[in-house]
């Protein structure tokens, strides 16, 4: 059977910041929902790309090397494996992230 997602109820189940939910898994990728407040951490992946699509709200990734990147409702971006980045978001908003699913969310270090 093939089943389907309301976001609107996965974002009911997000209890903190920071802290990404399962929303799907489609071959070797999962889709993790999160609510970005504040500022995260400086990390990286070494070896896998992150993707970044603002479902509601905004939010700035700061990019060691480059420009930040501002994203708004409805905008993607994609991370490079290797980047060393830092979301932050000026007001509470929901992220959803596609990214392979060995992916450590919390970052290499």
């Amino acid at each position: 059977m093939i089943r389907t997602i309301s976001l609107k109820n996965k974002i009911n189940e997000l209890t903190k910041p920071w802290s990404p939910i399962e929303v799907s898994r489609v071959n070797d990728q999962v889709a993790r929902l999160a609510l970005f407040d504040g500022e995260y951490r400086w990390h990286k992946h070494a070896n896998e790309d992150e993707l970044f699509y603002v479902y509601r709200g905004s939010i700035v990734i700061r990019v060691k090397g480059h420009p930040n990147i501002a994203l708004h409702e409805g905008e993607i971006a994609v991370v490079p494996k290797g980047v060393e980045h830092s979301p932050k978001s000026p007001e509470p908003s929901i992220v959803l992230m596609f990214e392979p699913q060995t992916l450590n969310s919390q970052g290499d270090y």
